[in-house]
């Protein structure tokens, strides 16, 4: 008991907060929503279309009760569903462009970014509220024929691959949560390792919500 109470009482040490610039969508859910998020992203129709079918058949569906679990009613009107760091190119290219507060977030979370503090063998997607950060090790992983990527990456360079695999384990209208992140994710990690294709390293990913009252849904 001890033990709990001095790890959920007084200041969380590595910060619930990083101070950085950051633009987000209006708050609220509805259909302006889910477009604003996908013109973000820059993406092509038919994802566009997947994402509003999935959002007609959320609002056909009911909220899940627990049996074990008892929470406030959520309010999904009263929650913002995009955020993003902002850059100078509103997407960093590189370490370089990622602003430094971002990257001593990481390190003080023992998550370095900088492939020369990486421990050996592991490769990270990094993402920062609505948007992937950084990748590391993309480069060696794709002399093995391995894709690790963030996902709205992999919807510009591998659309194919994503067309046939997204969604294909938990299905949109499978229920009412998996539903909600079909119509709104923002982004995510995107692994593809190809048959017969040995996968040189350990794959991770690190999700970080740093706006508040703002909702994370990646894939």
């Amino acid at each position: 008991a001890r033990a709990i109470e001095e790890a959920t009482d007084g200041t969380y040490k590595y910060g619930f907060v990083t101070d950085i610039e950051a633009g987000s969508a209006p708050p609220g859910l509805n259909e302006d929503t889910v477009r604003f998020i996908s013109a973000k992203k820059n993406e092509p129709e038919w994802l566009l279309d997947r994402r509003l079918e999935a959002f007609r058949h959320w609002q056909t569906m009911n909220e899940p009760k627990w049996a074990f679990v008892d929470y406030p009613p959520i309010d999904y009107q009263d929650a913002y569903y995009f955020a993003a760091p902002k850059s100078p190119d509103d997407a960093p290219q590189s370490l370089d462009d990622v602003d430094p507060k971002l990257l001593e977030t990481y390190e003080k979370l023992g998550i370095p970014l900088a492939e020369r503090a990486m421990l050996a063998g592991v490769a990270v997607d990094a993402v920062f509220d609505s948007v992937s950060v950084a990748t590391t090790f993309k480069a060696k992983l794709e002399e093995a024929g391995v894709i690790f990527c963030p996902m709205s990456e992999a919807v510009r360079d591998h659309p194919d691959l994503v067309q046939k695999y997204l969604g294909s384990v938990v299905p949109t209208g499978d229920n009412f949560f998996a539903t909600l992140n079909d119509a709104v994710f923002s982004d995510g990690t995107f692994v593809y390792v190809p048959k017969n294709t040995s996968c040189p390293m350990e794959l991770s990913t690190y999700f970080r919500i740093n706006a508040a009252n703002t909702g994370q849904f990646e894939r």
